[in-house]
Formats: structure tokens, C-alpha cells, sequence
């Protein structure tokens, strides 16, 4: 199984054309967060309906940059893994939109026991998946994927005890654009692709060996 998952899209609905062969090749496609720039359900659905040209199967989380209103509008449309989960095969898929809490008072922020009791309550519904792949907009504390310009780190504890606590095999994470890249915690990968504007994306395959993770960026011949 080939998952492709790209995150902080902010209506970059030209960039998603450009991975349309990807995503086209992909049997499941996971939006990580921050579909719109302060937008609603209109927004997010201009980005769902580009998605869906390519994508055989969708799931996605909403970002701290998307209003409430896009939690409930991904669930009506069935692919919300907000505190929510789905199983195909021997994968379980979990995960957590929005984000800690940040200084800009951003539409859909969440206290760290909320955070904690979303992925509590997803990961409930695949714990006996013998693997797991966790989707979580807001990256885990003191890892390569939470540092913003100045070097401080601004993720969620509550990601990283719950990491720590249950050792999925992937965590798929964004929200901080300039903090690209993988990390690990334990036996989990850490995987942040930055924003799709700026071209990141991520591939997962599932194969006989495990979760293979791998960090791509979009190329002009990608159409």
C-alpha cells in the first residue's frame, strides 16, 4: 500500500495539480492540516474537490489555520481522522487536526489534555493493528520537526508523551513550515513535510518489511 500525505496547503490548489500523477498513483491520499488561511467549509472543499480529482481514497485532519466549522464539514464528508481512525489491512490510521496552543490565537487550538484525549480516542478504535500510522497537525515537542526560525522548539508535549507512551510506527506531522524533516522518537519515525506551497510532500509504503517513510519535494515534471 502507498500512502502520499502533503499538510499546510493554504489553498495551494495549483500545487496539488502539480502532484496530480502522484497522488494519482498513491491508493491513499492524507491531507495533514491547515487546508485553508483562516478559511471554512468553502475553502476546505476547494481543497477536498482538487484532492479528489487525483486521489482514490482521501483522509485528512484539519490545522490550526482552518476554523472550527472545517472539523465537522472533513467528518460529513467521511474522511476525518479527528479524534477518529480507520484500519486497511493490517494498517491503522489515526490522528489529530488542529494544534497546541500558540501566541497568534489561531481558530482551532487545543489544550494539551485535548490533544491528548483526541489521539486517545482515535488510537482506541486500531490499538490491535499491528502497525500504526498517527496524522497529527501539531508536531511533537523537542524534535527536529517543531523548531521555528529561531531555533526554538514549540510543540506539543502531549504529542511527544503519547509518542513515547505508545510507539507507532509513523507520525505524520507539519504546522511549522520551516521545520522540514524526519526525526525519530524510539522505534517512531517523525516525518514533517513543511508547507505544499513550498513543495513538500510525504510517501509511505506498507510493505512486507514494515512502514518505509520518504521525504520528497515536488518536481516540475510531477503534473
Amino acid at each position: 500500500m502507498r500512502i502520499v500525505s502533503f499538510g499546510d496547503v493554504h489553498m495551494a490548489l495549483p500545487t496539488i495539480e502539480r502532484l496530480g500523477s502522484v497522488l494519482a498513483a498513491a491508493d491513499l491520499v492524507i491531507v495533514s492540516g491547515d487546508l485553508t488561511n483562516f478559511g471554512g467549509r468553502d475553502d476546505a472543499a476547494c481543497v477536498l474537490s482538487a484532492t479528489r480529482r487525483y486521489a482514490r481514497q482521501l483522509l485528512a485532519v484539519s490545522g490550526n489555520l482552518d476554523c472550527r466549522d472545517v472539523i465537522e464539514f472533513l467528518d460529513e464528508q467521511g474522511v476525518s481522522l479527528h479524534g477518529d481512525a480507520r484500519r486497511f489491512g493490517d494498517l491503522g490510521i489515526f490522528g489529530c487536526g488542529g494544534s497546541n496552543i500558540t501566541p497568534f490565537a489561531t481558530p482551532t487550538e487545543l489544550s494539551e489534555p485535548e490533544i491528548e484525549l483526541l489521539l486517545q480516542r482515535g488510537y482506541a478504535a486500531v490499538r490491535d493493528a499491528p502497525r500504526l500510522l498517527m496524522v497529527c497537525h501539531t508536531p511533537p515537542a523537542n524534535t527536529a520537526t517543531d523548531r521555528i526560525t529561531n531555533g526554538r522548539h514549540v510543540g506539543s508535549p502531549a504529542v511527544r508523551a503519547f509518542i513515547e507512551a505508545f510507539q507507532p510506527a509513523v507520525c505524520i506531522t507539519g504546522h511549522i513550515h520551516e521545520s522540514a524533516g524526519v526525526d525519530r522518537i524510539g522505534r517512531t519515525t517523525v516525518v514533517n513535510a513543511g508547507a505544499l506551497r513550498d513543495g513538500g510532500y510525504v510517501v509511505v509504503d506498507s510493505g512486507p518489511g514494515g512502514l518505509e517513510v520518504c521525504l520528497r519535494r515536488v518536481t516540475s515534471d510531477e503534473r
